[in-house]
């Protein structure tokens, strides 16, 4: 399988393209900055240079041509700004989903987050609350388009080593969850079509991965 990856420098990321590369699957790291270049190549990723901010969707589309599946995981990051939570979470989103449609790329899967209904809470933060809101329009975009998608929402995430114990449903208590679980899952849902057509809420817990998604 030829997997192209959004936000290919990211935590998640790097671990999922190692996770890929065990399993046999080739993966295409999407970067900006060319000197993170050779850490996907580290994690046997090969590198695509592009800035989703400014692309066009036929050039994205021209780095997803021929692949298997897409899967969406960057994120402008803490400390970026209000901008750039739109222009990263929700506008590079559409736009790679965009690509993904005229590449002729079917499945496609979306790193989200949980919480995203509480933009309008009490205490919540601006900047945060943008990056909510921008969080919810990428995912109903994603949702109004004919792919094969799956939207995955992590808790809150956590470098420390994977468990591969999860709990894996479409709703869940908010709770901590290792990137490594994340990568983990996101290889296993490529494979998994019952999962298609489904936004999926994952924090740490206490059924094996592939256990968990055979209960969806």
């Amino acid at each position: 399988m030829r997997v192209v990856i959004a936000g290919g420098h990211g935590q998640i990321a790097l671990r999922l393209e190692r996770v890929l590369a065990a399993r046999g699957d080739q993966a295409v790291g999407i970067i900006r900055n060319p000197e993170h270049a050779a850490d996907l190549r580290d994690s046997s990723a090969e590198p695509a240079v592009l800035d989703l901010e400014n692309a066009t969707p036929d050039e994205v589309a021209e780095v997803l041509k021929g692949a298997d599946a897409a899967v969406f995981a960057a994120g402008a990051g803490p400390g970026s700004g209000t901008a750039r939570k739109d222009t990263v979470d929700r506008a590079a989103a559409a736009l790679f989903a965009d690509a993904a449609e005229r590449a002729g790329v079917r499945r496609h899967i979306q790193v989200s987050a949980m919480g995203l209904g509480r933009a309008d809470d009490p205490g919540v933060g601006e900047t945060f609350a943008i990056y909510l809101r921008a969080k919810k329009a990428a995912e109903d975009d994603l949702r109004a388009r004919d792919l094969d998608w799956t939207i995955l929402r992590p808790g809150h995430l956590v470098d420390d080593p994977g468990t591969g114990n999860v709990h894996l449903a479409d709703s869940v208590d908010v709770g901590d969850i290792t990137r490594d679980d994340v990568a983990a899952v996101l290889a296993a849902l490529l494979d998994e079509p019952r999962t298609i057509r489904r936004t999926l809420e994952l924090v740490a817990g206490n059924t094996p991965i592939d256990e968990a998604l055979e209960r969806i």
